[in-house]
């Protein structure tokens, strides 16, 4: 991340720091494929700064190394680096966006906010899809935070959601066992008796109130089921959930 970068929730929240427009880069933690559309939400503007942050993406490692100051045109003057820049109307606090790269290699982004009925823009064209991309953001201009809400991905049976981090448990009201099934002696899994945020990753339909072993809160009770004698692995991180086998 940029010199003047400060990470929060867990990493998924990046502030710009500092009396400057600069400085502001971040990278996903992992490769995000062509059509899996990176999401986040702007939190915070100063209208000091002309311009707004830019996105796009990298085939080149983030590793520990001393970053240059601006995406644009320090990093995309190098091979490997591909960014744009998203306008000022679109990056108001409260703007949620989504940008990914298609499998012909164009970034597109378009406002999440009103999904429906709302076109997508393209960026730019010519990112290279033959090596792991990572995604990355400059916190640039007028724009001082962003908050990343994850990552979308249409399949074959429907959107797989990347989830953004685990949910503690112990932030919600009461933990039990579901005992008419006996969950546990396949994976060790807790139905959790909060109001859930998200819905379920495999069938869209029901509330996600199955909190894995590795974390993640992302299955109704049906498709966990399902999950565990079909596949074995958690839908989000394919953490195997058929290792954690609770001995009686």
């Amino acid at each position: 991340m940029g010199a003047l970068v400060s990470l929060s929730q867990g990493a998924r929240q990046a502030d710009r720091t500092g009396v400057t427009f600069r400085h502001g880069l971040v990278f996903s933690s992992r490769p995000v494929r062509p059509q899996e559309r990176v999401r986040l939400r702007v939190e915070l503007c100063k209208l000091t700064w002309l311009g707004a942050m830019r996105v796009g993406f990298t085939n080149v490692l983030p590793i520990a190394r001393a970053l240059p100051s601006l995406a644009i045109p320090d990093l995309t003057d190098l091979p490997g680096h591909w960014a744009a820049p998203v306008p000022e109307t679109c990056c108001l606090p409260g703007s949620e966006l989504e940008f990914w790269v298609s499998h012909g290699g164009r970034v597109y982004f378009r406002n999440a906010n009103r999904r429906k009925n709302c076109r997508k823009h393209k960026l730019l064209k010519g990112v290279d899809l033959s090596r792991p991309l990572w995604a990355m953001i400059d916190v640039y201009g007028q724009t001082c935070s962003v908050l990343l809400l994850g990552s979308e991905k249409k399949e074959f049976l429907g959107i797989q959601k990347s989830c953004p981090a685990p949910q503690r448990r112990s932030s919600c009201s009461a933990l039990q066992r579901h005992t008419s099934l006996n969950i546990e002696n396949y994976v060790n899994v807790r139905q959790i008796y909060c109001e859930s945020v998200e819905d379920c990753a495999v069938c869209m339909s029901q509330k996600a109130c199955l909190s894995l072993q590795c974390g993640h809160q992302c299955l109704c009770l049906q498709c966990a089921i399902r999950v565990m004698q079909e596949f074995g692995n958690c839908p989000l991180c394919h953490q195997n959930i058929k290792s954690f086998l609770q001995t009686k």
